[in-house]
């Protein structure tokens, strides 16, 4: 059950990341961009959680990635809410 609710939380952060470069194309508002991109980075972080909870149980340890992974997601949806002035 665990493999089926952490596929559909990639799918769902790559639909996200899909729809708002997809608006961002569109529009070229930067906002769009850097939320985008954070849900892209989100879509990585699900993926290390899959390899790390499913793939590899217990011989590989992906937390600092995952970690990190979201903080640089955090990161780049923060830089464009402050530096992004329209």
């Amino acid at each position: 059950m665990a493999q089926i609710i952490y596929i559909l939380c990639i799918l769902t952060s790559l639909a996200c990341a899909w729809l708002l470069l997809g608006s961002y194309s569109r529009t070229r508002h930067r906002l769009l961009f850097w939320s985008g991109m954070c849900f892209v980075v989100i879509c990585l972080n699900n993926v290390l959680l899959l390899v790390d909870r499913v793939v590899f149980p217990t011989s590989v340890d992906l937390m600092p990635y995952r970690l990190g992974s979201a903080l640089l997601a955090l990161l780049l949806l923060l830089y464009g809410l402050i530096y992004e002035k329209e």
